[in-house]
């Protein structure tokens, strides 16, 4: 039996969704709605100032993969100058990262252009319907729970830099806690523009103008052309088979999909019989592939971007399903005046641009690890799937589908095993693993066991279309059905 389900990284942005569906909505629809809710209830993982990709798939076998994520900057400027970055040292556990902030740490922004994409072509219900709940979520606000009071804590360093980052996410002058009430009156302002005309953009009302002022004042590149030029691009998803299964990913320009294909035919080959999971020779089997991926990855030109993701997945009873990730970065710590919206910094991390800060010209399409995905098994989809995490991402979605196809596992069961993941030096492990499994993997390569299941990992939120599905634990996820 079909089923409305959809999964999240918070409570909220799948009420929303729910809420929509509910009110005779299909799943694009309530994907949009999740989207623009968890600008105010994942603040710190996404928002509407960066970009993201939605795989949809309609109940008549129709699939588009929505890329609205990020452009280079600086279209129209020469000779291109110097853009303006502040360096600051995140502190992770066990290491710090410095990560560049700042004006000139802006790519054009692509979130709020996709979704509004996304509903035009597929949507049913009107806009207002669809941007009601996150426009009551931005008015009234959202309990920060534990995962997400320590993520303002980790990027407060980042945060306190500008007024408005202060102003956001904080209290007194400190991040906000767990259990404070996080509330964005200028995005409710913003959302409600758009609920009543969606031609009211994030440049519209002269904000646009404004931004651009104030860029060339502060050193960013973002300009009028930039603004004018940016496109959401549809394009045909990747298909890779996977034993019985069609798997729809993300292509490119994004490399996500693609690591993830790779790693699906290194684990065919590696495991030819699956046995039972989590065993000697399945756990083996999926050290050698992962070892296998990372020797194989060959990282593609121009910029590229994998932290800071959140994901949605949604399917509705008609059979319509979309996977939605989506980032904002670590947060440039500029707000668009007037929205509540800050800019992501994409373009401010040094491991991502290993040829130089703005090697690329100006109005490139920045390359993602994200890769919304949708296993297509005999009778159709079988699990609807994404992940935030780095480099986690390929492999949290590989081992998630594993062991679905694999194993017979639920959605649930599988998004809540343990998992590995081969670093290029050593794996890393989760706990949960028999002691002989984990024994036969050292032979392979050096061990780093966890102690919990932890957010390294991923944050894969998966549904199924008989109702089933999972938001992941390691991320505060959650799941809700109709």
């Amino acid at each position: 039996m079909t089923r409305a389900v959809v999964a999240g990284g918070h409570r909220a942005t799948c009420e929303a969704a729910l809420r929509v569906l509910d009110a005779g909505g299909n799943a694009f629809d309530a994907i949009v709605a999740a989207g623009f809710a968890s600008a105010t209830s994942e603040p710190l993982m996404t928002g509407l100032g960066g970009g993201g990709f939605c795989l949809t798939r309609t109940a008549a076998g129709e699939a588009t993969l929505f890329d609205f994520f990020v452009d280079t900057p600086g279209r129209g400027l020469d000779p291109m100058p110097e853009p303006h970055f502040f360096p600051v040292a995140v502190r992770y556990p066990g290491v710090d990262q410095v990560f560049n902030t700042g004006m000139g740490s802006a790519a054009v922004p692509g979130t709020v252009n996709g979704y509004l994409a996304i509903h035009e072509r597929l949507g049913r219900l009107p806009l207002a319907e669809v941007v009601a709940p996150a426009i009551e979520l931005a008015r009234e606000g959202v309990v920060l729970d534990e995962f997400h009071g320590s993520v303002s804590d980790l990027l407060w360093p980042i945060l306190v830099l500008t007024e408005d980052g202060r102003r956001l996410f904080g209290v007194d002058g400190e991040p906000q806690p767990p259990g404070h009430r996080f509330t964005n009156p200028d995005t409710g302002r913003f959302l409600a523009e758009l609920q009543a005309d969606p031609r009211h953009g994030l440049w519209s009302e002269g904000r646009g103008d404004q931004v651009v002022r104030e860029m060339a004042a502060g050193e960013g590149l973002i300009t009028a052309e930039d603004l004018a030029a940016y496109a959401v691009a549809e394009r045909e998803p990747l298909a890779v088979r996977y034993r019985d299964r069609t798997v729809l990913t993300n292509p490119p320009p994004a490399f996500g999909g693609e690591l993830i294909g790779r790693g699906l035919g290194f684990l065919a080959e590696d495991l030819p019989t699956p046995g039972a999971w989590g065993d000697p020779g399945h756990l083996t089997a999926l050290g050698r592939a992962l070892q296998d991926l990372e020797a194989s990855r060959v990282p593609p030109d121009g910029p590229r971007f994998s932290r800071g993701t959140t994901h949605a997945s949604v399917a509705d009873a008609e059979g319509n399903v979309a996977s939605l990730s989506t980032s904002n970065g670590e947060a440039s710590g500029y707000v668009v005046p007037g929205t509540g919206v800050m800019l992501n910094n994409m373009l401010g991390e040094d491991d991502l641009h290993p040829d130089g800060f703005h090697a690329s010209p100006p109005g490139v399409r920045v390359s993602s690890m994200m890769a919304p995905t949708v296993v297509l098994g005999p009778d159709g989809v079988e699990l609807v799937l994404g992940s935030g995490g780095s480099a986690r991402i390929r492999t949290a979605i590989l081992q998630t589908v594993s062991g679905v196809v694999d194993f017979g596992l639920d959605p649930a069961d599988a998004v809540s095993r343990p998992r590995i993941h081969w670093d290029g030096a050593a794996f890393q492990v989760e706990p949960g693993f028999a002691a002989e499994s984990v024994a036969a993997l050292a032979v392979l390569g050096p061990i780093n066991p966890w102690s919990d299941l932890n957010l390294y990992f991923g944050g894969v939120h998966a549904v199924a279309p008989d109702g089933h599905g999972s938001g992941d634990p390691r991320r505060a996820g959650a799941c809700l059905s109709q």
